[in-house]
């Protein structure tokens, strides 16, 4: 007998996870039509939710042996969540999938076949689709992972979703990148492995609201963009070489017209502009190497990714 564990991480999700847990038995029972040597486990992890989620997963422990959950201390984010269910994950494949039921668990048994049947270390899914996502949203996703895909060295899928199935060699490796400050899309293709991608449309959540503002996936795609591409720091040098050649050019021409025309240099509002465009260049790439330089700080202070309150 093999065992598959379905990591869910949950932060204020007790309208979905009933919805979750009843499509699962249903995918359960489907699933082991056709793999019944595979058996299976829950894995909820409660991000320090502030409603009554930990209630919940406590009652569907209760009369349910294969629902396990770990609940956090305090909130910790996503990427705490996935590190922390791929960390008390005890299968020998594994998926992650939201609570949401956007991740459409009839994807499930094709997903696991591309692992046993032809090969695979993974099986991961993207969206072809944003339908019903906010129209500035959907176009800052699109820009971003182009702008991954230039600046980049490691794969980032654009639409790819946490929703994947691992082996248990896949998953071993991604914790052995125990990294503090984590972007987990950009982790998936650095350890690189073998994986075949499944697309869908997107779906709605089938309850809740969600948590990511436009604020939050920006601080999110600064992670990306700061731990798997140094290219901010090549800008801020390129930055600083054009300020120089431009000064310099400059410098020749006030010369080059007071020999020839005599001309006083006057001009004070142009000079003020000036002042202000190279101060905020300056100040602008101060910003990136100091993200840098932050980044650095915390992966020094060896903090833990997360700390866990109570496990079942």
């Amino acid at each position: 007998m093999s065992l598959l564990t379905v990591i869910v991480p949950c932060y204020n999700e007790e309208e979905a996870i009933p919805f979750f847990y009843d499509e699962m038995l249903k995918t359960i029972e489907v699933f082991n039509k056709d793999f019944p040597q595979v058996e299976f486990e829950m894995l909820f992890i409660d991000d320090g939710s502030k409603d009554k989620t930990l209630d919940v997963l406590r009652e569907y422990n209760a009369k349910d042996s294969r629902v396990r959950y770990v609940s956090f201390s305090r909130n910790f984010g996503k990427e705490a969540g996935i590190y922390a269910g791929l960390d008390n994950a005890k299968g020998d494949y594994v998926v992650i999938m939201d609570a949401d039921l956007q991740d459409p668990p009839s994807l499930l048994p094709d997903m696991f076949r591309a692992i046993t049947d032809e090969g695979y270390d993974s099986a991961a899914t993207r969206r072809v689709t944003r339908k019903g996502e906010p129209p500035i949203r959907s176009f800052f996703a699109r820009m971003f992972y182009k702008l991954m895909g230039k600046i980049s060295k490691t794969e980032i899928i654009d639409g790819a979703r946490d929703y994947r199935i691992m082996t248990r060699q896949m998953v071993d490796a991604i914790l052995s990148m125990g990294e503090y400050n984590r972007f987990t899309k950009g982790i998936y293709g650095w350890v690189g492995f073998k994986t075949k991608w499944f697309e869908y449309e997107n779906v709605e959540r089938i309850a809740g609201e969600t948590k990511w503002s436009f604020w939050k996936l920006f601080l999110y795609s600064i992670e990306g963009v700061i731990g798997f591409s140094t290219a901010p720091l090549v800008m801020a040098s390129f930055f600083g070489i054009l300020c120089m050649a431009l000064a310099f050019i400059m410098i020749v021409f006030i010369i080059v017209r007071k020999l020839v025309y005599g001309d006083p240099t006057n001009g004070w509002p142009s000079l003020v502009c000036i002042i202000t465009l190279i101060g905020g260049m300056q100040l602008f790439c101060i910003g990136i190497v100091g993200q840098y330089l932050a980044k650095t700080y915390l992966e020094t202070k060896n903090r833990p990714i997360y700390i866990a309150k109570e496990i079942k």
